[in-house]
């Protein structure tokens, strides 16, 4: 029997991500993930692990309000709330996209600018300001925060199990940042999901998700592999057009609350 063994949050995009025995889903996907955003002051463009990969390093944790408790060794513990929607709005740039969203204060910037080392801001999207999803999967109106491009990340248990197996080591499921895993199935079964249900809840899976260096950071250390694992081993195997395929990006078609146990019902 399939079942949903593990959920996550990363409120912060890029930054440690938190275990969850249970989460709400919004249009967004998990209530408070990647709702939160770090942008070099001067351009606005984001920053990630890929450039930054002390980020593994900096906890920032969701708060009932929306806000975020940052915290990192060294560093006095700062809360931060959700800012005005419509206030000191900053343009940013997320890949492609292009938007305007509220900055969240000087108090958050000088902190955050001392712990990457450089001058930085930190922003909030709210629901109304959220992007669209790539054009040509999914549907018009699919939104999502933050995250690289889809509001939820799904991987199988199994498909782990094998990338782990062929390294030569254990490998941490944070490396690779999903929303929902599942366990019960055969290793990359979700490769060919449609559409699944889980608790009251239908998913669209809408395409494969394609990895990039920062599976190569251990979440523990912030340090980055020296012989590229497992990013290596799954571009041996795993590389099609378009990249190297680990996981699966869903879309959520209905809001409401999901737990670790729950049984989840291949629909198609």
């Amino acid at each position: 029997m399939l079942r949903l063994s593990a959920l996550y949050r990363y409120p912060l995009k890029s930054a440690k991500g938190e275990h969850l025995p249970q989460a709400a889903l919004d249009k967004l996907g998990v209530v408070g993930d990647r709702r939160w955003m770090l942008v070099d002051e001067a351009t606005g463009r984001f920053l990630t692990q890929r450039t930054d990969p002390q980020m593994s390093q900096l906890s920032a944790l969701w708060n009932a309000d929306g806000g975020l408790t940052l915290s990192a060794q060294g560093f006095e513990a700062l809360d931060v709330e959700v800012p005005e929607p419509e206030k000191d709005l900053r343009g940013v740039t997320i890949w492609r996209d292009t938007l305007r969203v509220p900055d969240a204060g000087d108090m958050a910037a000088d902190w955050l600018s001392r712990f990457i080392k450089k001058p930085i801001r930190l922003v909030h999207v709210p629901v109304q300001r959220a992007r669209t999803t790539e054009a040509g999967y999914g549907r018009d109106d699919d939104k999502v925060a933050f995250a690289d491009g889809y509001p939820l990340l799904l991987i199988g248990q199994a498909s782990l199990d094998d990338i782990s197996s062929r390294v030569g080591r254990p490998l941490e499921m944070l490396r690779f940042r999903p929303n929902l895993v599942i366990e019960g199935s055969e290793a990359f079964a979700e490769d060919g999901w449609k559409r699944i249900r889980i608790g009251d809840v239908e998913f669209r899976v809408v395409k494969p998700c394609s990895r990039c260096i920062l599976t190569t950071i251990d979440p523990q250390t912030g340090v980055r592999d020296e012989q590229r694992e497992p990013l290596a081993t799954l571009m041996s195997y795993r590389k099609q057009e378009g990249g190297t395929m680990f996981g699966q990006n869903l879309v959520n078609d209905s809001n409401g609350v999901l737990e670790v146990g729950m049984p989840v019902t291949v629909l198609e």
